[in-house]
């Protein structure tokens, strides 16, 4: 488990943030950042006070990164890409979290890498991280200037035969209901949602398309929502095309393998990451993922 909990000693009565700057070696805007998020505790008592003060034994909750050897497909002084399997989660959801691609990062680039944008669980491909401070400012700043080219492959349901324009505005509901606020429809009170979709093969065999996908906006599931939308579902998609019950079970992980592969023809979601295309300090890359994705959708579907 990433997070464990360390037993801190503070020999004299002090402020919590100074406590926790002099013990962990960490800038105050760290400090302050750790202490918000109920990271320090005495007594069992939560501190949340910065301005707090604190004495004697106390308990630190901290993040210590597990590894199991998953390394980047690419790497610069400044950045690095990894190219992620389906089912493994970018950042952990909470403190009872496993493992995530956030264990190998810290691991293998310390405390100050991050990654610069999230891809889904169940989505596999390419993940930029930047390895300093520096680097991870000027990489989000291109993704919310829209001046990273991300182009995804996908496995869809029926014959799609020609390119599509979809300008659908997505609606997310905040609800304390999952299922409610985890799925996205489209709905004109929405956000402007962009993507171009490009068919490549289809495979009459199986009556499915093999299409590119470009997201020229960047909302919760737009790939997954426009193709369902154009009645091109994701092979595989647990969330858009499934009976609602099937939906809540998949949320609630107790769908098994084979349950999945019964309702929806794979055992993962057949959406991948697979390319990259930006300029950083003047040089241009194009970074494309190394994994055969029709073969790793013949495997899902159990296709020999």
């Amino acid at each position: 488990m990433p997070f464990i909990t360390k037993k801190l000693h503070a020999p004299t009565r002090q402020m919590a943030l100074t406590f926790l700057i002099n013990e962990l070696g960490i800038s105050r805007s760290e400090g302050q950042r750790l202490i918000a998020r109920g990271r320090l505790s005495q007594n069992g008592t939560v501190m949340c006070d910065q301005f707090g003060f604190i004495e004697g034994d106390c308990e630190f909750i901290c993040f210590e990164p597990l590894s199991r050897g998953f390394k980047p497909m690419f790497v610069t002084n400044d950045f690095a890409v990894y190219d992620k399997p389906s089912g493994l989660s970018v950042h952990p959801h909470s403190r009872l979290s496993p493992y995530t691609l956030n264990d190998e990062i810290k691991h293998q680039f310390g405390d100050d890498a991050n990654a610069t944008h999230r891809i889904d669980q169940e989505t596999s491909g390419l993940v930029l991280v930047s390895k300093n401070k520096k680097s991870e400012t000027v990489l989000k700043k291109l993704f919310s200037e829209r001046a990273i080219t991300k182009r995804y492959l996908a496995m869809v349901k029926g014959h799609l035969q020609e390119p599509l324009d979809i300008r659908e505005a997505l609606f997310r509901n905040d609800h304390p209901n999952l299922l409610i606020s985890m799925v996205v429809k489209v709905d004109p009170k929405g956000k402007p949602a962009h993507t171009i979709i490009k068919p490549l093969r289809y495979f009459p065999e199986h009556d499915m398309t093999l299409v590119e996908a470009s997201p020229l906006t960047g909302r919760t599931h737009q790939i997954r929502v426009h193709l369902f939308h154009v009645k091109h579902p994701i092979i595989g998609d647990p969330v858009y095309g499934p009976e609602e019950k099937d939906v809540i079970r998949f949320i609630k992980k107790e769908l098994s393998p084979e349950e999945r592969m019964e309702i929806g023809q794979s055992t993962r979601l057949l959406l991948h990451a697979h390319s990259l295309e930006f300029e950083y300090e003047n040089e241009k890359y194009s970074i494309v993922s190394e994994k055969d994705f029709i073969k790793e959708c013949f495997d899902a579907m159990k296709i020999l």
